[in-house]
């Protein structure tokens, strides 16, 4: 009989040996180097204290873990599902999120990051954040005295909205809506016009020449069958509000309020066509999205959040994220404002002709800040140094910013934005931007400890 069975396998390691090996293996990686890079305690202190063995997606993980899974998230530049897998299977992520699993310990709830994400978006302050990533990141940060702005597109995961999409999405939300809330009231099912206008919907959807007449005719018929849904859902919650669950009832008006809208919006549009419409929704899964014009040659029109950034030193910050559309050139200031807050006196400022306003100018030369604008007149005799200098950073802006840019769309998660909602689609463009920040600090840090 074989010496060792399987009961009295010699041990080469303890369990408290094991563990401490792996931390000294878990330092060395590039996953341990930007671990060390990222204040997780002091991020963790800005959420609430949840207190231990309440239900929810933070019971698996500290405060400290839950910001450590939405970097893993970006780092790896993978689904909920996957990223799940990958904690369940890699002691290596499990360590960098500050928690090792046992044999039986197996996360099985596949929407954990989504549920952390809308926990750290409902209690996260974006400038808290970035105030406490700056502290951690400026000792290895130079050239402070320089800074380049620009602004940028995240675009939202929808489809290509059109008026004819918008109104069918509002049409199937309310009678789906109408056939489940009959059923539990036991109420009968209102007569309409729903099913035969699919088959009229899905028809439309097939045809490849869509012509003016045909989207008018579309549109007339789509306004009102939607029309006739707002009156029966408005007869079916009066009379039947106090039989309803209460948050049921809310959500239900929530999404008849964005429903009423669309059609009102959408109403006006058809009536007056080619008039401008304030405030126009444009997906009805995701009513905070508004157009933003980008002008360039293929794709003139995204959808999604607009960012400002300022860029020091190759870290990128946000100066303002909104989803309306605005003018970045109103921003310099106060994006001057908080560079001299959070890294000392601005003198070198490489930005798009676009912010070259008068008043922008005005400012600028106040604060004899050196920047990449075109000089207005004539230019004086001694001008080659100023002139290198201000190509020097136009080249930076146009290559460093700009490709940041692209870096973070392509390897960090931020090509589609695929959150459901504004607060969490927040919360995954600035952890976007911040994984990337993060690898190239523990670059750095690297660097200086070979070096």
């Amino acid at each position: 009989m074989n010496k060792y069975t399987k009961n009295n396998l010699p041990k080469l390691f303890s369990e408290e040996e094991t563990c401490g090996h792996r931390v000294q293996i878990f330092k060395e990686t590039k996953l341990g180097k930007i671990h060390a890079s990222l204040p997780l305690e002091e991020l963790g202190t800005t959420l609430p204290i949840r207190q231990e063995g309440t239900a929810g997606a933070p019971s698996w993980f500290g405060n400290a873990g839950m910001f450590a899974v939405m970097f893993l998230k970006h780092y790896l530049n993978l689904s909920d599902e996957m990223l799940v897998d990958r904690i369940n299977t890699d002691w290596e992520l499990q360590m960098f999120c500050g928690r090792q699993f046992g044999d039986n310990d197996r996360i099985r709830d596949r929407n954990l990051p989504s549920r952390i994400r809308s926990y750290i978006g409902n209690n996260l302050s974006l400038e808290t954040f970035q105030e406490i990533m700056i502290e951690q990141w400026s000792p290895h940060m130079g050239n402070t005295h320089c800074s380049l702005f620009d602004a940028t597109a995240y675009e939202s995961y929808v489809k290509y909205p059109t008026d004819e999409k918008l109104l069918w999405d509002c049409c199937v939300w309310i009678f789906e809506c109408i056939y489940v809330l009959c059923k539990e009231l036991g109420v009968k099912r209102p007569r309409h016009k729903y099913r035969e206008q699919s088959i009229k919907q899905l028809a439309f959807s097939k045809t490849r020449k869509k012509t003016f007449k045909l989207r008018k005719r579309r549109r007339n018929s789509l306004l009102y069958l939607l029309n006739q849904g707002i009156v029966f859902m408005d007869a079916l919650l009066a009379e039947n509000a106090a039989f309803l669950n209460i948050a049921k009832y809310l959500c239900v008006q929530e999404k008849l309020k964005t429903v009423r809208t669309i059609f009102r919006q959408q109403t006006y549009m058809h009536e007056h066509p080619g008039e401008y419409v304030k405030n126009r929704i444009v997906s009805f899964f995701k009513p905070y999205l508004r157009p933003i014009i980008r002008g360039k040659e293929n794709k003139r029109v995204e959808f999604g959040a607009k960012a400002h950034i300022y860029q020091v030193d190759g870290i990128n910050l946000i100066d303002k994220l909104s989803f309306d559309p605005y003018n970045e050139a109103l921003c310099l200031k106060g994006c001057v404002d908080k560079h001299n807050r959070h890294f000392g006196e601005l003198h070198q400022l490489g930005v798009d002709n676009i912010y070259g306003t008068n008043k922008n100018r005005t400012f600028i030369t106040e604060n004899k800040i050196c920047t990449c604008l075109p000089r207005k007149g004539r230019p004086p005799k001694h001008d080659k140094q100023t002139s290198k200098m201000r190509q020097e950073l136009g080249r930076q802006r146009a290559t460093a910013l700009e490709g940041s840019f692209g870096n973070e769309k392509n390897h960090y998660g931020l090509r589609k934005v695929k959150a459901r909602t504004q607060n969490n689609e927040i919360v995954w463009i600035l952890f976007g931007i911040m994984t990337a920040n993060a690898v190239k600090i523990s670059k750095r840090t690297r660097q200086q400890e070979d070096g």
